[in-house]
């Protein structure tokens, strides 16, 4: 990672006056930032202006994200000691943005069976992880009832962990695969250990955009369904954008205005996590659909424009040091970050791209970077419930409220 320049730092925050570097803004920007002060929703169209902001407009609006953080959340830093488990790199889908996938024949193709991922978790519990993170390819070898048996077997041996697995792409494929439908498989899965799914394979919520990223991935209906669905079934999911490649900020700001309403209907998103996308391994630079993005100003950007447009829907804003490196992360905290993401210990899919954060950072890292913000770091669970308590909490859904089910009661 590049070192960042003082044209980025600039743009922080820096004891100026709120209200003068929001009235020195462009009236129209300033008239957005008054409105999410004062806890009036911003719209869509809000959020695409805010997006494209420069100079003294950007500044007043990262000023004003860090101040509404501290209004809704705090300046407690959270955090998740996890491990990343990539438990196949097998892949027939082929996104023109990974490099992470291999075919089956490739020398460094692997698929880990259930004993080499219970030795991973095994290993992750001795250093202090509460969490699992489990995502991998699409392995079309792997049996129909893999994902279930792995959550079996881990549940099994290690009750107390939570699990984190399987993306959107996953669970369309494992249903098709057992020729189940989404609320069944679903279902099965929670009763099987699952806690929660990450809100990944999003990338951009544009089929026209998905086309050009990834032409087997699911589709925006079918990840609504299989999101909407899994809030139903109790089990929460965090909620992710990936930016930086060939959207513009009326896709982003759709696919924001998306999730927001979701969050409306089911209360299912623990969290929103921007991630920057990594292009130097991927088919879509070398293809030279994308050019290489500016670090600092755009991450910032997009961070506090978030923490924005969420105010009143989705509190936990999660920066990504994956994406971003650790020193950059740090300076979103003062941009409406609220949580610092996990340790990981295994990170594979950034990697493989062309990410050099590494594959693994402590605790006492990551209390370390959030300190030197002059902000206090707590450890978390995965369902930001307290950890010396044992106790997780997650957003309750309508649904859940309206028809409770004794085996997907969530804390």
């Amino acid at each position: 990672m590049k070192p960042i320049g003082d044209d980025v730092r600039a743009l922080l925050p820096d004891g100026a006056p709120l209200e003068r570097l929001v009235a020195d803004a462009a009236r129209p920007i300033a008239a957005i930032l008054e409105a999410s002060l004062e806890r009036r929703p911003i719209s869509e169209d809000d959020l695409a202006a805010l997006l494209v902001t420069e100079g003294g407009d950007l500044r007043a609006l990262v000023a004003t994200a860090d101040r509404i953080r501290r209004d809704d959340v705090g300046d407690v830093v959270t955090y998740v000691v996890n491990r990343n488990i990539n438990f196949t790199n097998v892949c027939f889908v082929n996104c023109q943005f990974c490099a992470f996938k291999r075919q089956r024949w490739e020398s460094d193709a692997y698929t880990h069976d259930v004993d080499a991922v219970l030795a991973k978790v095994a290993e992750a519990e001795s250093r202090g992880a509460t969490e699992v993170c489990m995502q991998g390819g699409i392995n079309p070898q792997m049996g129909a009832f893999t994902y279930r048996d792995m959550l079996v077997a881990i549940k099994g041996a290690f009750p107390r962990m939570h699990v984190h697995a399987f993306s959107p792409m996953e669970i369309m494929y494992g249903a098709r695969r057992t020729g189940m439908s989404y609320v069944d498989y679903l279902s099965m899965l929670r009763d099987a250990g699952l806690g929660s799914v990450p809100g990944t394979a999003a990338e951009i919520l544009d089929d026209e955009v998905r086309e050009v990223l990834s032409h087997k991935k699911v589709d925006v209906a079918t990840w609504i369904e299989i999101i909407t669905t899994a809030h139903r079934v109790g089990l929460p999911t965090t909620s992710t954008v990936m930016y930086g490649h060939v959207e513009n900020a009326r896709h982003v700001a759709a696919h924001l205005a998306l999730l927001r309403r979701i969050q409306g209907e089911t209360g299912g998103f623990t969290e929103f996590v921007p991630l920057r996308f990594i292009y130097q391994n991927t088919a879509l630079y070398h293809r030279g659909l994308v050019a290489p993005t500016a670090d600092g100003a755009p991450d910032l950007r997009m961070y506090a424009a978030s923490r924005l447009f969420f105010r009143g829907a989705i509190d936990n804003l999660q920066t990504s040091w994956v994406k971003l490196g650790h020193e950059l992360a740090a300076l979103t905290l003062a941009a409406g970050v609220n949580d610092f993401g996990g340790t990981l210990m295994e990170e594979s899919i950034s990697r493989e791209a062309g990410a050099d954060a590494g594959e693994y950072t402590s605790p006492e890292e990551i209390e370390r970077l959030v300190r030197s913000m002059g902000r206090p770091p707590r450890q978390r669970t995965t369902l930001y419930g307290d950890v010396a308590a044992g106790a997780e909490h997650a957003p309750a859904s309508p649904a859940d409220v309206a028809h409770p089910h004794p085996a997907t009661a969530v804390a």
